[in-house]
């Protein structure tokens, strides 16, 4: 162990350094806009979707024979699913702060 890593109290900075680093892309990846975009589109698509397989007559006639809710709630969920492959398929990476001192 060399001193360059040790704090004023003696401990390894590299340990605490290395966990740093570990849970930063989890910490950006979990605030990425596109998943939160995506989670609601995708809770709220499912709901409407679901109203609109069980509209009743009235509803139907009010918006002229098209079942709106089930057309709109499905666009939603589409929309929801389609952010969060987006998210998934690629994740942002956080920017490299290695060469930072604090």
């Amino acid at each position: 162990m060399s001193m360059d890593n040790l704090n004023p109290h003696g401990h390894d900075q590299s340990v605490g350094a290395t966990e740093e680093a570990r849970r930063r892309p989890a910490t950006a990846r979990q605030f990425d806009i596109r998943r939160v975009i995506g989670g609601l589109f995708t809770a709220y698509g499912a709901i409407v979707t679901l109203i609109g397989v069980f509209d009743g007559d009235s509803a139907i006639q009010k918006a002229q024979g098209v079942r709106i809710n089930l057309w709109v709630g499905l666009g939603m969920l589409v929309f929801g699913v389609l952010m969060l492959l987006w998210q998934w398929r690629n994740p942002i990476e956080p920017p490299d702060t290695s060469g930072e001192e604090h």
